[in-house]
């Protein structure tokens, strides 16, 4: 199981996505309002559209969402935010890319340069570790809510990629245009869906142990709990009660 698929499953555990609903309503408002720039349309404009979905899985209100359109489209007042990605190495080499969204450039640059030189890791060049990651959909399914061979139907017949046994969760994955048609498909089924997002997965992990698996899991923390973080991706990988000892 990659460390990833942990490290989600541990921020659950831990009740972190509750107790930073604030926070995540936050990222998803600034990445609706960033996607309606190319359109205010959901059905035409595609990050859009993946944007909304995202917000509406985490029970957002539609008028938020509305608000937050308008505000990309320049029919509400709205700050003006950059893009910005980052990329670099953690402890033991694991590869890391830190996607932010910021109307202050030097702060943000500021507060991740410092997140890992303090956690022991360190910024890299642009493209240093990007190669080792393809965007992605993710779909996770708690293990007894569905068959192994009726994943396997709807990913063959709605254009998924894979399905993979997690251990506790099955993962369907897609190409990023494919995921909201396997996740209609999956709902329409009647399975319930743990999660689903369009997210960055690497071709291969490092393993951690010890003083660098600690170093790790702390340095993820502080890099999202970056108020201009949007989404942290690594290339990590541990033992479960590691990860839950680290996480502790």
């Amino acid at each position: 199981m990659s460390g990833h698929s942990k490290w989600a499953k541990i921020k659950h555990k831990k009740g972190a996505l509750d107790a930073k609903r604030g926070k995540i309503f936050t990222r998803l408002l600034k990445e609706i309002a960033v996607a309606a720039k190319g359109g205010g349309n959901p059905d035409t404009n595609a990050r859009l559209r993946t944007a909304v979905l995202a917000a509406k899985a985490e029970n957002m209100p539609q008028d938020n969402i509305k608000r937050a359109i308008q505000r990309g489209t320049g029919e509400l007042e709205g700050v003006n935010y950059e893009e910005i990605s980052f990329e670099g190495y953690g402890p033991g080499g694991v590869a890391i890319i830190v996607d932010v969204m910021t109307d202050n450039r030097n702060r943000a640059v500021s507060e991740i340069r410092h997140a890992f030189s303090k956690h022991g890791g360190n910024l890299g060049e642009s493209g240093s570790v990007r190669f080792m990651f393809s965007k992605k959909g993710l779909i996770a399914i708690e293990k007894d809510a569905a068959g192994e061979e009726q994943l396997m139907d709807i990913v063959l017949e709605h254009g998924g990629d894979d399905l993979n046994d997690e251990g506790e969760t099955w993962e369907i994955t897609t190409e990023p245009n494919a995921l909201e048609g396997v996740v209609t498909a999956v709902k329409a089924a009647g399975i319930p869906i743990l999660s689903s997002e369009v997210t960055m997965l690497a071709s291969t992990y490092t393993k951690l142990e010890g003083s660098p698996a600690n170093q790790m899991i702390r340095l993820l923390e502080v890099l999202e709990d970056c108020d201009d973080t949007q989404n942290v991706y690594s290339n990590f990988d541990m033992d479960p009660d590691q990860m839950e000892e680290a996480a502790g």
